[in-house]
């Protein structure tokens, strides 16, 4: 079996979590065992569980059948050299991206966008006054696609702007943006490591946001209250050294609870664009 077939073929195969999957990727391109599952498996750091799924699936029809009906959708995979040389560098890399869009958004510079679901007026109206700068020196706005932050974000930024999501490609979830996933596919990017017809289920959401975290240069959150998805992406953020900045806020608003206490713990404060475009300056230093 050649390693882009294996790669691919391991990435659907059912029963294993990311981690796992790259593990295994691992081991294999190391010691070239494309085709010998006995020494992929007992040279890997897995749990008994996922060598018998790995064991129990590999051959299955049912691998078949999706190894065939997503092969045809458009994918990079880690072993392409368009794959987004930034997210190669992350502990935990998706070994597969399906994607409907403008691949070139890749090349850019990206600004990670992620806040909260239940965004305010204040959170709209710092998003309208920050993105439009950073779309105007060509970075690429990555968020969620969620409500709230998300949206908003890939609202401002529709040409410029990258969606990670963690459904499949013919999934939309909320069930409220499918207008706007639409877009995001036409003017924009959208990414997902899932295969057609997976569903959100709510584990796919923590694994999205390393993706996120990943793709990006600089990390931005507007509005998170003090426990929130958000700031599980900008912890995301700082494991793999990328720069997190925050935009304070009330001290009496619960959504801005998260982002002030990222500031007090280290986090850049983001007042206007000109900071924000500050967290940049080394990329635009190297290309010129």
């Amino acid at each position: 079996m050649q390693p882009r077939e294996f790669i691919f073929r391991l990435s659907l195969c059912p029963g294993l979590g990311p981690l796992s999957r790259v593990r295994l990727w691992r081991v294999a391109e190391q010691n070239y065992c494309f085709d010998n599952l006995e020494l992929l498996t007992s040279q890997s750091q897995i749990t008994p569980r996922v060598k018998e799924s790995l064991l129990k699936n590999w051959a299955s029809p049912y691998l078949d059948r999706l190894v065939e009906q997503n092969y045809r959708v458009p994918q990079i995979t880690l072993l392409d050299p368009d794959y987004p040389a930034i997210l190669r560098e992350i502990y935990c890399p998706p070994l597969v991206l399906y994607y409907q869009g403008n691949r070139d958004l890749f090349k850019m510079p990206a600004l990670a966008v992620v806040g909260s679901r239940q965004a305010t007026s204040y959170g709209f109206t710092v998003l309208e006054k920050l993105i439009p700068s950073v779309v105007n020196h060509r970075i690429t706005i990555v968020s969620g696609l969620a409500r709230g932050i998300d949206s908003r974000s890939h609202e401002q930024a529709l040409a410029s702007g990258g969606a990670v999501i963690g459904t499949g490609l013919d999934q939309t979830y909320p069930r409220s943006n499918g207008a706007l996933q639409a877009q995001v596919a036409d003017q924009g990017l959208l990414l997902t490591e899932y295969p057609l017809q997976t569903p959100p289920l709510p584990s796919h959401f923590p694994a999205r946001n390393r993706i996120i975290a990943g793709l990006c240069q600089t990390c931005l959150v507007v509005e998170a209250k003090q426990q929130s998805g958000s700031l599980i992406t900008a912890n995301l953020a700082l494991q793999e050294n990328r720069n997190v900045c925050a935009v304070p806020g009330p001290i009496t608003s619960p959504t801005s609870l998260g982002t002030n206490k990222l500031i007090s713990e280290g986090a850049q404060p983001i007042l206007n664009s000109k900071d924000l475009l500050a967290e940049f300056d080394p990329w635009f230093e190297a290309e010129a």
